[in-house]
């Protein structure tokens, strides 16, 4: 199953509702990620750009949308980007199938 990186920040309003009341936010994640028959490697929280991290794995591009846009939808977080990251040998494949395109600049 493809592997999912996401990053996200909470609003100032979420911190301080889990300032009141912290809370594990790894069970909730845990919990959308098997909805959708996948499953939760990680979930980190970080100082910079992002308040957290999660390695997610989904069977699928729209199984690990449909968690995201759920999320996002739920109106917690500022910010939710996802990036799905290639095994080495899907790169190596991708490498060696580029070779086969035929790219033309613009204007050339």
């Amino acid at each position: 199953m493809p592997l999912y990186l996401s990053k996200f920040s909470y609003t100032p309003e979420t911190w301080a509702r889990m300032i009141d009341n912290p809370e594990d936010r790894r069970t909730a994640a845990q919990a959308y990620i098997e909805s959708v028959g996948g499953k939760l490697h990680g979930f980190w929280y970080a100082f910079g750009t992002h308040d957290g991290y999660n390695l997610w794995e989904a069977p699928d591009n729209v199984s690990m949308a449909s968690v995201a846009l759920a999320i996002s939808a739920g109106g917690a977080l500022s910010s939710f980007e996802t990036t799905v990251l290639l095994s080495v040998d899907d790169t190596l494949a991708a490498l060696r199938k580029a070779g086969e395109v035929r790219y033309r600049a613009p204007g050339t």
